[in-house]
């Protein structure tokens, strides 16, 4: 084990991140490169790590960052697109003409379409859209925050077209000579041991997952109803429990034979066809609508600078009869035509993830790429076409034809898109260069890196049962980065040490360590400041953080008792 000096420094990075962000509530624009300096003068102290290998390390990390980066630049491009189109009033009127109950809307508004636009955008979009959504429609801003937070936790372990898996631990892993050759040495690439990763992660979620929409509707029902009972979640129970099933069936499928980029994504549209299909023919809709109490005896911290029932655009009126809407006064859109733009993303991601010919064309050209970076033997790599952002984007100057978007919405919408990009920018810069040079501070010298060292650790501290604790690191590493991403990068490697050192199935651990990224996400800072925010109630981040940790114990206790069932009895033998 390694002295408690060689910790103590180890933990000098992610001390300071804690710190920084959680205690003193700093940015992530300011911790981040704090924390890379911190790193890199570890490294030099306590790794002697060359000047050379600091700086190949920081720039792999940033390589890393700026494929994250243009997968996020494209998803909230066409989000922007859609919303400046009109297309989300029309996608919003559609599910209001299903029904007037607050229970059904919450169903098919926040446990559906918020877990498809996390498969679709990820990285916190889902409550920045769906919170103004449901105020909109007359739920108290608070409310519309808590639930919209909760719904979509299923689907954040995949996020954006799967890139916390396949940035926060295949690229990584990739780097990680020690990793990539442990695993080559099953027969595996690293590519096909995230896909197993995925299948795991998936099969925890599906399980646990099973009352999600429950605790969705009862979180409403409990904390902002008139009775303040769970009573009245229970009475559409069967409406919840077949809506999980909807998602939760293609989404594990779609893990099992597509891998990590589309379970989300494709349970998700699955799902909502489904269960509104099944809604609108009649079928599991409540006997009597229930809703919130008169607004005039709701208490003054539900609800800040904007009134529940007010347009996502500006004050317009939309119409809700699900068919053809008017989003302005020289333009009527089709719910067809709304969801016309995420179809043809949906089609054109499958069709460059399993046609050969289209895939080898987009992975072989406007690659930039730095092998050998100082003569390290690390290298990095952007591959322009081939990831999803350019698919988001050639979707988005697509749609501008297809909704008839004039220059001034298609200027608004780039806009909004650099205005949500560019904090994002410093903060995974430095983030994604801070891990990396943590990982690659083993290749010094004879000690091991810094998070070998932290992970030997914990797991000689934890002994057999640190299964139980696996999604609680991820969902630490998501609270104080915000991302289920950044915590993949923070502890994937960590995770898959600390499994090998305690002898159990390391895909089932770092399974668990992505569902933990998820359960994080929960009550991480910035996913409640930002919801808050587009709601106009800034400040009440502690009443949202206290009612988050209901959904937050329920789900890591019961996803490690799982993670520990998979690791000793359902699968002891797999690696």
């Amino acid at each position: 084990m390694a002295d408690l000096a060689l910790v103590s420094l180890a933990l000098l990075p992610l001390v300071a991140i804690t710190v920084l962000m959680v205690i003193l509530y700093q940015p992530a624009t300011r911790t981040m490169p704090i924390a890379w300096v911190i790193a890199i003068a570890v490294g030099y102290v306590g790794w002697n790590m060359s000047p050379e290998l600091i700086a190949a390390a920081s720039i792999a990390g940033v390589f890393t960052a700026t494929e994250i980066l243009w997968i996020v630049f494209g998803a909230i491009l066409l989000l922007y697109t859609l919303k400046q189109s009109g297309a989300f009033d029309v996608i919003n009127a559609g599910f209001s003409s299903i029904s007037d109950d607050r229970r059904v809307q919450v169903v098919l508004l926040v446990f559906l379409m918020g877990s498809f636009i996390e498969g679709a955008a990820g990285f916190g979009t889902p409550a920045a859209i769906v919170g103004p959504l449901l105020v909109g429609l007359g739920f108290p801003p608070l409310a519309a925050v808590v639930v919209a937070l909760t719904g979509n936790l299923m689907a954040i372990t995949f996020g954006a077209v799967g890139t916390p898996l396949i940035i926060g631990l295949e690229e990584v892993f990739s780097q990680n000579t020690a990793i990539q050759s442990t695993i080559q040495d099953q027969g595996l690439t690293v590519t096909e041991y995230v896909a197993d990763v995925a299948i795991w992660a998936a099969s925890i979620h599906a399980v646990v997952g099973i009352v999600l929409p429950f605790i969705s509707v009862a979180m409403m029902t409990r904390f902002f109803g008139e009775e303040r009972s769970i009573r009245p979640a229970l009475e559409v129970l069967p409406l919840t429990l077949f809506a999980w099933a909807s998602f939760a069936v293609p989404y594990w499928a779609t893990a099992y034979f597509l891998g990590p980029t589309f379970p989300a994504l494709l349970g998700a549209m699955v799902g909502l066809f489904v269960t509104a299909t099944t809604l609108r023919a009649g079928y599991l809709l409540p006997d009597d609508e229930w809703d919130f109490s008169p607004r005039e005896s709701w208490p003054d911290h539900w609800v800040g600078d904007i009134e529940p029932g007010e347009s996502t655009r500006g004050g317009q009126t939309v119409a809700a009869d699900g068919g053809t809407v008017e989003t302005s006064p020289n333009r009527r859109m089709s719910l067809g035509m709304a969801w016309l733009p995420y179809v043809l993303t949906a089609a054109l991601l499958v069709a460059t993830r399993v046609w050969d010919p289209l895939q080898t064309f987009l992975t072989s050209n406007m690659i930039i790429a730095w092998n050998d970076i100082f003569g390290t033997g690390l290298d990095g790599s952007f591959r322009t076409l081939y990831l999803p952002g350019a698919i988001f984007v050639f979707v988005s100057i697509l749609t501008y034809g297809l909704h008839g978007m004039d220059t001034e919405e298609i200027t608004a919408s780039w806009k909004e898109t650099v205005q949500k990009i560019l904090p994002a920018v410093i903060a995974l810069w430095f983030a994604v260069a801070t891990v990396q040079v943590m990982i690659n501070s083993g290749q010094a010298g004879e000690l091991d890196s810094m998070l070998v060292i932290l992970s030997d650790l914990t797991a000689n501290a934890a002994g057999a049962i640190y299964p139980f604790f696996a999604a609680l690191v991820g969902a630490f590493g998501a609270f104080i980065a915000g991302s289920n991403t950044v915590s993949d990068i923070l502890f994937g490697t960590f995770q898959f040490t600390a499994a090998q050192n305690i002898g159990v199935p390391t895909q089932i651990v770092v399974g668990a360590q992505a569902v933990g990224g998820a359960i994080g996400n929960l009550i991480a800072i910035h996913n409640v400041v930002a919801a808050l925010a587009v709601v106009g109630l800034v400040g009440e981040e502690g009443r949202v953080i206290r009612l988050e940790l209901i959904p937050l114990a329920y789900y890591a206790t019961a996803t490690g008792l799982l993670t520990l069932l998979f690791g000793y009895i359902v699968a002891p033998g797999a690696f």
